[in-house]
């Protein structure tokens, strides 16, 4: 995977707690950053994984397919390539 380069500004109050972070977790600021941007990436899907269930839930489905067949239809449909 290519890394890219990227300049982030900020304040003295946030580079504190990403310091903080970084030390608690024993890796460098930017592995932090890293990190931190893929579990916020998962969590946004989770959310919207979630949303799409409550969706289904209060729709009136005559033919409900069986879970695995549900969930194939699911990731396929919600798995986004991006978050839009």
């Amino acid at each position: 995977m290519a890394i890219e380069r990227l300049d982030v500004r900020l304040d003295q109050e946030r580079r504190r707690k990403l310091r903080e972070l970084a030390e608690e977790q024993r890796t460098p600021v930017s592995e932090t950053v890293r990190r931190l941007i893929d579990r916020a990436y998962e969590d946004t899907l989770v959310a919207r994984r979630k949303r799409a269930a409550q969706e289904l839930g209060q729709m009136e489905i005559e033919n409900v397919p069986d879970a695995a067949t549900l969930h194939r239809q699911l990731e396929a449909t919600h798995e986004p390539t991006s978050l839009h």
